[in-house]
């Protein structure tokens, strides 16, 4: 018995040390962001109306394509695109870095994008996952 007590901390441990350096896989490399209908008629009636953090944030090889999707009557800005009602637009990133939009589906008019590096095996993947545990998969779709 005293034999096997070795053994019950290295069982334990054996998931950890997994989850630290097993590679990272998700079902889509899409961050997704909707902008609801009536978004514009709200904040034209006066409403604070926050559908959009401040920052959102990236990481390259995992999910590191920004998809917008307007599903308002009227078009949206985003940087130097405007997305069409019904209209979803993609943004890969393919360097990390912090980048700065005008966006017209945020309340300030501004939002910042930060991509960090692919994250490291050991304790840079380990934390990663546990940040992003509870994230839905974002249903395929086409865009257009």
């Amino acid at each position: 018995m005293k034999k096997l007590l070795w053994l019950l901390p290295v069982v334990a441990l054996a998931p950890l040390a997994w989850a630290a350096f097993a590679p990272l896989e998700l079902a889509s490399r899409d961050e997704l962001f909707e902008i609801p209908k009536g978004t514009y008629a709200r904040r034209m009636a006066g409403d604070k109306v926050e559908i959009l953090p401040d920052t959102i944030h990236l990481t390259l090889g995992l999910n590191d394509q920004l998809l917008l999707r307007n599903k308002d009557e009227v078009p949206q800005q985003f940087g130097p695109v405007l997305i069409m009602p019904g209209q979803s637009f993609r943004l890969p990133f393919e360097v990390a870095s912090t980048y700065s939009f005008a966006c017209s589906a945020h309340a300030s008019g501004q939002m910042a994008v930060i991509v960090a590096p692919t994250p490291e095996p050991g304790w840079q993947r380990l934390k990663w996952r546990w940040q992003h545990r509870n994230k839905q998969p974002v249903q395929p779709e086409t865009v257009s």
